[in-house]
């Protein structure tokens, strides 16, 4: 089974369903997707999109989720829908937002992201938004452009044999 996920205009597309990151030679898990959810409200009630999330917002407060339940007192809102968890900070701003797309979503993306769907047939597309920080690394995906610290991509899209992996130096599938 293959993920896609969508930071950005970026598009990955790999066989785990985790994101990690790398300090050093030390690598962590910091979301992974227990479940996607299948189907549509009138055939029946099914499992929404679960997830495990350790990050933390960009003043260093720990968000820290296990089967989209948060297991801290932070002072934050999360917002779950079948498809959809959003994370926001007091002030309502955002920290993440992690989006299953539906087929017709995931079709109408950007033509080279669809081509590397269409070649991979990945079983979920998951677009990510948010401003947060994995470990040392500040993670800002916005529509147009996703940033690992200092370094930039978009536009792009790539598969990988294994999970996606941000580094100080950038992202390695």
């Amino acid at each position: 089974m293959k993920y896609a996920f969508i930071l950005g205009s970026s598009a990955f597309v790999v066989r785990k369903p985790v994101i990690s990151y790398a300090d050093n030679e030390d690598e962590t898990d910091f979301l992974k997707i227990n479940s996607i959810y299948h189907g549509s409200p009138t055939k029946g009630e099914r499992p929404p999109l679960d997830i495990d999330l350790d990050i933390k917002d960009i003043d260093g407060t720990q968000v820290f989720m296990m089967a989209n339940l948060s297991l801290d007192t932070a002072p934050y809102t999360v917002k779950r829908e079948r498809d959809s968890i959003e994370i926001l900070r007091a002030d309502g701003s955002l920290i993440i937002h992690v989006h299953q797309l539906d087929d017709d979503s995931a079709m109408n993306l950007e033509a080279y992201i669809v081509a590397e769907l269409e070649v991979n047939t990945p079983i979920a597309v998951i677009r990510i938004n948010g401003d947060f920080m994995a470990g040392d690394l500040r993670i800002s995906a916005e529509n147009e452009k996703l940033y690992i610290n200092d370094i930039g991509y978009a536009n792009s899209a790539h598969a990988g044999n294994d999970n996606l992996k941000f580094t100080p130096d950038g992202v390695v599938l």
